[in-house]
C-alpha cells in the first residue's frame, strides 16, 4: 500500500484503516440496518469487504477522484463550502448526496449499492486528517519525509505508514472495539458531516502540520518516535470516530 500511496495521490487510509472503520460500524448497526445492508450488498458481502471499492475504481471512473477529500486550507479555521467545494464534488458533498440515495427505498438496487459503498469509504476518508485539510501541498503529497529512515511523503505517512506500525488489523480491531463503548459511540455520532470535517481539519492543523519538525525549505521532514507519539492517539481516535459516525449514518438511513 505504501507504493500505491506514493504513486496514486490522495488515497486515505490503507485497506487496513478502511476495514477497521467498516468493522467498527458494522458492530454498531441496529438489527434493521444490518438486514438492509445485507439485502443491498448481497449474500456474503460485508461492509469491510467493499470498504476500498471506491479506490479500486478510480482509474476507470476518474470523475470520482475529487470525491475522496475536501481541501480546507490550514490557514483557515473552518470549512467554507463555497470556497472549498464550489462544484459539489468533494467528500463532504458526496457523502450527503449518496446518503440520500441510500435512504431512498425507491432508488434502483444498483444505485443504492454504489451509494452504500461510497458512503462507507468517504466517511472513512474524511476522518484521515489530510483529506480534510491542505497546505497548498496536495494534501501532504508534496511534503517529503524521512519516515524512520525511509523516503515517504506526508500523505502516505498518514494513509498507512503510521497505522502499519501500530500493529496488525485483528489486534487493532479488538482494542478499538473495546474503546468504542455505547456511551462514546453516542457522543461521537452527534453533529453534522460539516462539523466533523471542521473537527478533523483543526486536528490536522494542530497535529499533522503542527507537530512537524522545523526543517529547511524542501528538506525531508524527519518523522520518528516523537511525531509518532503525537500521531498515534489521533489516528486511533479518528478511526473510532469514523466507525461510530458511519454506524449512526447507516442506522438513520436504513431504518
Amino acid at each position: 500500500m505504501l507504493v500505491l500511496a506514493c504513486a496514486l495521490p490522495l488515497f486515505a487510509w490503507g485497506p487496513e484503516g478502511h476495514n477497521l472503520v467498516a468493522r467498527l460500524a458494522a458492530a454498531h448497526l441496529t438489527a434493521a440496518a444490518r438486514a438492509k445492508v445485507s439485502e443491498i450488498l448481497g449474500p456474503g458481502v460485508t461492509l469491510a469487504s467493499i470498504s476500498t471499492w471506491p479506490d479500486q475504481i478510480r482509474r476507470a471512473r476518474p470523475e470520482t477522484a475529487t470525491w475522496h477529500y475536501t481541501d480546507i486550507p490550514i490557514d483557515r479555521p473552518n470549512l467554507d463550502m463555497a470556497r472549498d467545494c464550489p462544484k459539489g464534488d468533494c467528500a463532504i458533498a458526496k457523502i450527503e448526496d449518496f446518503r440520500k440515495v441510500l435512504a431512498d427505498s425507491a432508488a434502483q438496487p444498483q444505485q443504492r449499492r454504489e451509494a452504500l459503498m461510497f458512503v462507507v469509504h468517504f466517511v472513512g476518508d474524511m476522518h484521515q486528517p489530510l483529506h480534510s485539510s491542505d497546505n497548498k501541498d496536495k494534501g501532504g503529497n508534496n511534503v517529503p519525509t524521512d519516515f524512520f529512515g525511509k523516503p515517504l511523503n506526508l500523505h502516505s505517512v498518514w494513509d498507512s505508514g503510521l497505522l502499519a506500525r501500530m500493529g496488525d488489523e485483528e489486534k487493532l480491531f479488538a482494542a478499538f472495539a473495546r474503546d468504542l463503548t455505547p456511551k462514546r459511540q453516542k457522543k461521537w455520532a452527534k453533529g453534522t458531516v460539516q462539523q466533523w470535517a471542521d473537527e478533523t481539519h483543526n486536528l490536522s492543523r494542530k497535529i499533522v502540520y503542527g507537530k512537524l519538525p522545523k526543517v529547511a525549505a524542501g528538506a525531508p521532514e524527519p518523522i520518528g518516535e516523537a511525531y509518532e507519539r503525537a500521531a498515534d492517539p489521533l489516528i486511533r481516535q479518528q478511526i473510532e470516530k469514523a466507525g461510530a459516525r458511519l454506524a449512526a449514518m447507516l442506522n438513520a438511513a436504513l431504518q
